[in-house]
């Protein structure tokens, strides 16, 4: 594998898989191009040495073919401004003869948009007669696409048995993602505060389970906690459980007790009598919530008790918001939460913010800027805390 940074890309026909799967209103306008913008800077430097960009991405889940409302084509205005005006061509397929013949004719300088890879099922089943189609298409494969490095797909893990080793690479948006979850998984200095936030203890079991072996603090938070106050034995109205759960939560604080992490759990909640904007709200200790009110977000004490935490540690991974954010009655804990964040990163901590609510919440309250990494990569940065093995990281890696 070569470093993305070192590789002179003259004369050279570079395919990058990128992840442009933007959401796209009614009239086909790109309502966020935050994935679009996390590429730039991988093709502009291609270009910039004088080579010729292709790339291919999915969009959305068509399910039988080609279908116009997952077309990447409604993409390439957008994306030429995004490179100063750059000439992007268009290939209305993402292999056969068209694509072909539009790649050898580009120019230096010239950026193609393949057709949506998902149009082919092969894509999805990791089909390596259909990666070798597209291999055919650039002399060096770039991988700039982390939000699908967790799928064993055709042009993300397949694709790179086709090149050669000093032939791949990662762009500059996969190698900042790795090398920041890596700063967390691997190097990370303590105190190592992990603040786990959302609805399910089933979706973070896994993530749990790993980071005991290398975290010092766990904060819990979010609809996930009421499953571990129930656990204990604690009364939590109608807050969300999971009752099938319920052993887990004891197995994880008996786990975490004896190999001395730190679980802190919110003392109290802002309750509510009915899950809605114009509920009827109070607080109530977490433990005690009466019957027929739920807990939709942590309180003051709570939020005073986790910003102390974290603003002592050194390292901070954050997945999941603390209570029901897009609300606006129950988001003053994650907000409470974010800034907490901030102050600790201003202190000099290194904090990985990963996996989509609490991205859309760090966003949302403006502090994108203030922490030291936002991972574009959802279920991948999940799974990479999870401790699995990446097909699409293994696949350029591999030599």
């Amino acid at each position: 594998m070569s470093k993305f940074s070192d590789y002179n890309f003259k004369g050279q026909k570079a395919l990058v898989r990128v992840d442009f799967n933007v959401p796209l209103n009614d009239k086909m306008e790109i309502t966020s191009d935050a994935r679009m913008k996390a590429a730039v800077p991988t093709i502009k430097k291609i270009l910039a040495d004088g080579g010729k960009v292709i790339l291919m991405s999915h969009l959305g889940r068509p399910k039988a073919g080609p279908e116009d409302k997952f077309s990447l084509k409604y993409l390439v205005k957008h994306l030429s401004d995004l490179l100063d005006g750059a000439p992007v061509l268009f290939a209305d397929d993402c292999i056969g003869e068209q694509a072909y013949l539009t790649a050898d004719m580009m120019r230096e300088g010239e950026v193609l948009l393949l057709e949506n890879l998902r149009f082919y099922k092969e894509e999805e089943k990791g089909d390596e007669a259909f990666a070798e189609k597209l291999s055919k298409l650039g002399d060096v494969y770039v991988n700039d696409a982390f939000g699908t490095a967790h799928r064993a797909h055709a042009s993300t893990a397949i694709i790179a048995k086709f090149f050669p080793a000093e032939k791949r690479m990662f762009g500059l948006l996969m190698e900042n993602e790795v090398s920041s979850a890596e700063k967390v998984l691997k190097e990370a200095q303590k105190p190592f505060t992990a603040i786990l936030g959302g609805a399910k203890v089933s979706d973070k079991i896994l993530i749990i389970d790993n980071l005991m072996e290398k975290a010092t603090d766990i904060i819990i938070g979010g609809g996930m906690a009421y499953t571990f106050f129930k656990a204990m034995g604690g009364n939590i109205g109608s807050s969300l459980c999971e009752e099938e759960r319920l052993d887990t939560a004891k197995e994880i604080l008996e786990k975490a007790k004896a190999k001395g992490v730190n679980i802190h759990l919110p003392g109290d909640s802002i309750i509510a009598d009915k899950f809605a904007e114009d509920a009827s709200v109070s607080e109530a200790p977490s433990d005690n919530i009466p019957e027929g009110w739920m807990g939709l977000d942590i309180a003051d004490a709570a939020r005073k008790q986790f910003a102390n935490v974290i603003l002592q540690s050194k390292t901070i991974l954050w997945n999941g918001p603390m209570g029901v954010f897009e609300m606006e009655k129950f988001q003053a804990g994650t907000k409470a939460i974010a800034e907490a964040v901030a102050e600790a990163t201003e202190k000099g901590a290194f904090s990985l913010v990963g996996g989509g609510d609490s991205v859309s919440a760090v966003k949302k309250f403006g502090f994108t800027k203030k922490v030291s990494y936002v991972s574009t990569g959802g279920g991948a940065m999940l799974e990479f805390f999870e401790g699995k093995v990446l097909p699409g990281i293994a696949a350029v890696n591999e030599a």
